[in-house]
C-alpha cells in the first residue's frame, strides 16, 4: 500500500503590510472595532507588480527547500486559487514555468477557501493510483484586487498570500501509519450566493454596466456565511474523527481556514479543544482565502507546534459552499 506524506511546507506573504489604522480611513470602522470584529490586526497586500503566480512560486520554492526536493523531481502541480493571473491559461502552468519544473501536468482548482484541501485530495489520488510520485500543491490568492474599500463586510478581512506543500508517495513499511489518513470533501451549491463575485464570467460578462455597478468586487453575506460555516465544519470534524476512531483530545493541532478570529474561537469551544491547539495566524495575515490553511500549517510546522507522529486535523470552508476536512499523522 502507498501512503501519501507531506514532506515539506512553505508560505509567502507580500511585503506590504496593511494595518487596521490604514483601513479605518476608508471603511469607517475604528481600528479597535476592526480588531474586535475580526481578530485581525494587519494583513498583507500584493504590490502593483505582483500577481498570484508570483506569490505561488515563492511559496512553492520554500516548500521544495523544506522537503529537500529539487523542482525537477515534481511530477505534477495542483494550484488552488479564485484570483488567477488571468482567465486562462492556468496559473499552475505559470508556476510550473517559474519553478523550472519538467513539462509535468499542472492545473488549477477553484473551490474557494476549501481549495487547498480539494487540491490535496487530487494529489493524494494521483499518488495512490501510481500516476505520480511527488506532487506540489499550492494555494495562492491576491484578493485585494477585488475588494471594495467601502464595504466593511469584505475590506476588513481579506489579505494576500500563498502556501504550499510537497506530497510524496511512499511504501507503507511501518507499524504506525504516517501520512494522510483521509480527506473528506463537501459542497452545497444551494448556498452559492453567500459569497461571490457577481460578474465577469459567462453568465454576466464584463461590460461598462457591470463595471459601473461594481459587480467585479467580492460580495459576502458575512453573518449568514459564518453561521453555516461553523455548523458545517463542526459536523465534518466530528464525522472524520469518528470514522478513524480518534477523539479531539488526540489531536496535537487543528489547522483551520483562517476566516475570522471569532469563528476559530467558536469552533474550538464547540469541539472542546484548547485554543492553544488551534493554529492561528489570523491576527497577522487576515483571511487569505484558500491560502490561509497552508500558511497556518507552515507556520505551525516551522514553529515546532507539530512533530512527527502527531495527529493533525485540517479543516476549511468557503464559497460554493464548499467545506472539507483531513486527518494527518505527521
Amino acid at each position: 500500500m502507498i501512503r501519501t506524506r507531506v514532506i515539506g511546507t512553505g508560505s509567502y506573504l507580500p511585503s506590504r503590510v496593511v494595518s487596521n489604522e490604514e483601513l479605518a480611513q476608508t471603511v469607517g470602522v475604528s481600528p479597535t472595532n476592526i480588531r474586535r470584529l475580526t481578530g485581525i490586526r494587519s494583513r498583507h497586500w500584493a504590490g502593483d507588480q505582483e500577481a498570484t503566480s508570483d506569490l505561488a512560486i515563492v511559496a512553492g520554492r520554500r516548500a521544495l527547500e523544506a522537503a529537500g526536493c529539487e523542482a525537477s523531481a515534481i511530477d505534477a502541480i495542483v494550484l488552488s486559487t479564485t484570483s488567477p493571473d488571468m482567465a486562462f491559461p492556468s496559473t499552475a502552468c505559470l508556476v510550473q514555468r517559474g519553478l523550472g519544473c519538467k513539462q509535468v501536468g499542472a492545473f488549477d482548482v477553484s473551490a474557494s477557501c476549501s481549495g487547498f484541501l480539494y487540491g490535496l485530495s487530487m494529489a493524494q489520488a494521483m499518488i495512490q493510483s501510481g500516476q505520480v510520485k511527488t506532487c506540489l500543491v499550492v494555494a495562492a490568492e491576491v484578493k485585494s484586487r477585488t475588494l471594495d474599500g467601502q464595504d466593511p463586510a469584505t475590506a476588513l478581512l481579506f489579505g494576500d498570500g500563498a502556501g504550499a506543500a510537497v506530497l510524496r508517495g511512499e511504501p507503507d513499511s511501518t507499524p504506525e501509519w504516517r501520512g494522510i489518513l483521509g480527506i473528506r470533501l463537501y459542497a452545497d451549491g444551494a448556498s452559492h450566493g453567500l459569497i461571490r463575485i457577481p460578474s465577469g464570467g459567462s453568465r454576466s460578462p464584463a461590460s461598462a454596466d457591470t463595471v459601473k455597478k461594481r459587480e467585479h468586487m467580492l460580495r459576502m453575506r458575512g453573518s449568514s456565511l459564518f453561521r453555516v460555516a461553523i455548523r458545517r465544519v463542526e459536523q465534518a470534524v466530528h464525522d472524520i474523527l469518528k470514522e478513524f476512531g480518534v477523539g479531539a483530545e488526540d489531536l496535537r493541532q487543528m489547522v483551520l481556514h483562517q476566516a475570522n478570529g471569532r469563528i476559530l474561537d467558536q469552533i474550538a469551544n464547540r469541539l472542546g479543544i484548547e485554543r492553544s491547539r488551534v493554529a492561528s495566524v489570523i491576527e497577522r495575515y487576515g483571511n487569505t482565502s484558500s491560502a490561509s490553511l497552508p500558511i497556518a500549517l507552515d507556520d505551525a510546522v516551522r514553529n515546532g507546534h507539530i512533530a512527527p507522529g502527531e495527529l493533525v486535523l485540517l479543516g476549511s470552508f468557503g464559497g460554493g459552499l464548499t467545506w472539507a476536512t483531513s486527518l494527518v499523522r505527521w
